[in-house]
C-alpha cells in the first residue's frame, strides 16, 4: 500500500483497485460493493480466514494452506468450512514443516495458487474477512492478486488481535508480550484447547474468539459492524 493510499477510505482504495483490475474473478470481487458499516454485526456475513505460509514476508515467502469457515447470523456455520492447501514450485523449508506439520508428499496433493486464488477470492466476496493478526492474510493475499491479477487485494477486516487489545485497554490490564496470541486470549474466555498451525483448525478457533470477543466489547448485543472494523490501514 502507497503512503497516500492510507489517507484514502476503504471504498475509495477499492474503486481505484476495481479500475486497475482486468475483467476476472478479482474484478468481480472488487466490484462487489462494502458491507454497509452500520449493519448489525450479527448481520454481518464474515469468513474467518487463516493462512499458514513459509515465513512472514510475503515478497519471498509462500502461501502453504488456507482454512476458512463462515459466519452468518451471529454464528459458525461448520458446513462452509474449506481447507486446501497449496502447491509449491519448490520444497518446504524444513522449518516449515516442523512449524505446520505437512510434509512434501501432503504438498504434492495440493493445488498451485493461480487456482486457489479464485475459489479464496469468490468465498470472500461482498464478505467481511475475519483473521488474527490481519496482516499475515491481507498482505499474503495482496500480493497474490497484484502477481497475478495486477490488482489489489482490498476487503473489510476484523482482527480479534485488535479487539483483544481493546477489551484489555478498556479493563486496564497490563498488557504481556504473548497475551494477544490466538492461542493465548482463548483461556480467558474458557473456550476450548486445539493444536496451532492448521490453518482450518485457527480459522474455526478465530471465529470462536470473535463470539466471545463482542460479547464483551457489546454486552447488549445489537452493535454495528463499525464497531469491530479494524482500524488500522
Amino acid at each position: 500500500m502507497s503512503w497516500l493510499d492510507r489517507f484514502r477510505s476503504l471504498d475509495s482504495r477499492r474503486r481505484r483497485a476495481l479500475q486497475k483490475a482486468a475483467p476476472g474473478v478479482l474484478h468481480d470481487f472488487l466490484a462487489a460493493p462494502l458491507v454497509d458499516p452500520k449493519t448489525p454485526l450479527e448481520q454481518v456475513p464474515i469468513v474467518s480466514l487463516d493462512l499458514e505460509t513459509t515465513g512472514l514476508d510475503p515478497r519471498k515467502d509462500d502461501i502453504v494452506s488456507i482454512g476458512l469457515v463462515e459466519m452468518r447470523g451471529g454464528a459458525i456455520a461448520l458446513g462452509s468450512a474449506w481447507h486446501q492447501l497449496v502447491r509449491l514450485q519448490q520444497d518446504l523449508p524444513q522449518q516449515s514443516v516442523v512449524i505446520h506439520n505437512i510434509t512434501d508428499d501432503q504438498m504434492a496433493l495440493g493445488r498451485p495458487i493461480d487456482q486457489v486464488l479464485p475459489q479464496l477470492l469468490r468465498r470472500l466476496q461482498g464478505k467481511v474477512m475475519l483473521a488474527h493478526y490481519k496482516a499475515v492474510e491481507q498482505n499474503f493475499i495482496d500480493c497474490a492478486c497484484r502477481r497475478l491479477y495486477g490488482a489489489p487485494f482490498v476487503i473489510q477486516t476484523i482482527d480479534t488481535l485488535e479487539l483483544g487489545l481493546r477489551v484489555f485497554e478498556l479493563q486496564n490490564h497490563t498488557i504481556q508480550s504473548n497475551d494477544l496470541r490466538l492461542f493465548n486470549l482463548r483461556p480467558r474466555y474458557n473456550l476450548p484447547h486445539y493444536r496451532a498451525h492448521n490453518a482450518l483448525t485457527d480459522a474455526l478457533a478465530t471465529a470462536e474468539l470473535l463470539l466471545a470477543l463482542s460479547g464483551e466489547i457489546a454486552p447488549r448485543g445489537n452493535a454495528p459492524l463499525q464497531d469491530f472494523l479494524s482500524r488500522r490501514a
